[in-house]
């Protein structure tokens, strides 16, 4: 799950010093900011964020012993509390995170610097629901990459050796078009298989033929499921403009990138069919040589290049899925 980004923008300051921390947080992309009362207009003028307070409930509590500490765990396991300490230690966040894990509620940390964020968000491998910062301006950015860093898992990639690549005629295939860069060795998880998805590489690589368009996933056909964030999947056909999809790159890190549009056009297909785990895995691509998997050093195999024995990163997982959501009965794709 995501954790969260606040900023503290509240303070003693007048509002023209501490609108620059709103506008920070805007950039950053950070969920929800905190204000004194009565600046939440000046908040929304600024740009679309939550405002701690108005759109989002919270208790703050200040731990300076056990009773605090117990009082937020309590408070916690119902909605959303801010603690912070006197003397910033890591014991009280250990026992909170250990008291509310799979609650309802969101512990939210106060946190004054990139370091203490860092902290609190790894403590006990599980960290805090999120970050309530009021360290510099130049340090919001820093706080959310650490975040987007944190939310996800290293996701486990297995190599699969191919077998074949066989052209089958044409279907409509769907280009995944993102508001941001991919970067190279990364791409999108796709398959035919929810049980079985390949690191489909995006289009990063310059072509003599075709610019790169490094925002973009030539997925597969519009039967083919996708990874979520939230670790569902879904079809590539369902996917729309402002969704959110997971890039993974071939180290096995993962971030969360949104959809701009999906172009759907015919064009003709290649079944790739490989071994992995044990078992005979495929899906289907477009058939040209700008669609590309990934290798296992992050390398972009072209699809019309592809040979029995090339080795390309895959995703497994055990069971199936029931409308996205992984279930533990079994089900066979074929």
């Amino acid at each position: 799950m995501t954790k969260l980004l606040w900023v503290d923008a509240s303070g003693s300051e007048k509002w023209e010093k501490r609108k620059d921390r709103v506008t920070a947080a805007l950039e950053a992309g950070a969920d929800a900011v905190l204000v004194n009362p009565g600046e939440e207009r000046l908040v929304k003028d600024l740009g679309k964020i939550a405002v701690v307070g108005e759109d989002i409930k919270a208790k703050f509590i200040e731990i300076r012993g056990k009773e605090d500490e117990k009082e937020a765990a309590r408070e916690a396991r119902a909605g959303f509390v801010v603690v912070s300490t006197t003397d910033w230690t890591v014991i009280p966040l250990e026992n909170l995170i250990a008291a509310t894990h799979k609650k309802n509620g969101k512990i939210i940390a106060r946190t004054s610097s990139l370091e203490e964020a860092k902290t609190a968000l790894e403590t006990l491998e599980i960290g805090v629901d999120g970050i309530l910062f009021s360290g510099s301006k130049r340090e919001i950015k820093g706080v959310k990459e650490i975040i987007e860093r944190l939310s996800f898992p290293r996701i486990t990639l297995t190599t699969a050796q191919i077998l074949s690549a066989t052209p089958v005629g044409m279907g409509d295939r769907v280009c995944v078009d993102t508001c941001s860069l991919f970067k190279k060795g990364e791409g999108l998880l796709v398959g035919s298989s929810s049980s079985a998805l390949f690191l489909v590489h995006s289009e990063t690589i310059e072509s003599p033929y075709v610019a790169a368009r490094p925002f973009r996933v030539n997925a597969g056909p519009v039967h083919a499921y996708t990874l979520l964030p939230d670790g569902k999947t879904t079809y590539l056909s369902e996917l729309e403009g402002g969704d959110e999809v997971l890039a993974v790159d071939y180290r096995g890190n993962a971030r969360i990138l949104v959809v701009g549009r999906l172009k759907i056009e015919k064009r003709p297909l290649i079944l790739v069919e490989a071994e992995a785990g044990g078992k005979r895995i495929k899906t289907l691509l477009q058939n040209a040589e700008t669609i590309r998997l990934t290798g296992t050093d992050g390398s972009a195999i072209s699809v019309s290049k592809l040979k029995r024995g090339d080795k390309v990163l895959v995703y497994l997982e055990e069971g199936g899925r029931h409308f996205g959501m992984a279930v533990s009965e079994s089900i066979e794709e074929k």
